[in-house]
């Protein structure tokens, strides 16, 4: 008796330990997931060894909004992640001239970067229009920073996430929209 009260228990624990590795699985791959800053190119916004994570969903849907930070599959020879921030969606013209960037001919409010950023075009092409399907981003360390002056606009289909949150370095804890 007490062996079939055993099974009983030892299948229904199965049950909900596989339901919760299935549930975790599926929200690793399409809800939520966690990575880390690699170099200086988000600087000051995001440091080298942040912990962070992004949601997926929004990238599942192909809908990303200017001024969010994004994860992406660069293509380089080792298939590095870039973390950047979104300038220009499908249709934006995006122009840097006198340091400054200029989206759809105004120029852009950029309060998360300290007032004496300046911002170059790192080629001789410095007007850029996004294709659709593609979003323009820069990082926030203008200076060091390999992004869209360089590799031009990111297809859609490389974006891994949007970060929303920073969890490491504890006193640096932070929610991103």
């Amino acid at each position: 008796m007490k062996d079939k009260e055993f099974f009983k228990k030892f299948r229904e624990y199965a049950f909900y330990i596989i339901l919760a590795i299935g549930l975790a699985l599926v929200c690793r791959s399409y809800v939520f997931a966690r990575t880390d800053v690699i170099g200086s190119s988000m600087q000051p916004t995001f440091n080298d060894k942040d912990v962070i994570f992004m949601e997926k969903i929004s990238t599942e849907t192909g809908h990303i909004n200017r001024g969010e930070v994004v994860v992406f599959n660069s293509h380089d020879e080792n298939e590095d992640n870039y973390i950047k921030r979104v300038i220009g969606i499908a249709g934006d013209k995006i122009e840097i001239k006198s340091g400054e960037v200029y989206l759809n001919g105004k120029v852009l409010t950029e309060s998360y970067l300290p007032e004496e950023v300046v911002t170059e075009a790192n080629s001789a092409v410095a007007e850029y229009v996004v294709p659709e399907g593609y979003i323009f981003v820069l990082g926030d360390n203008r200076k060091n920073s390999t992004d869209s002056r360089i590799i031009g606009p990111v297809n859609l289909k490389d974006v891994k996430g949007h970060v929303i949150l920073r969890v490491y370095p504890f006193k640096n804890i932070n929610y991103f929209k």
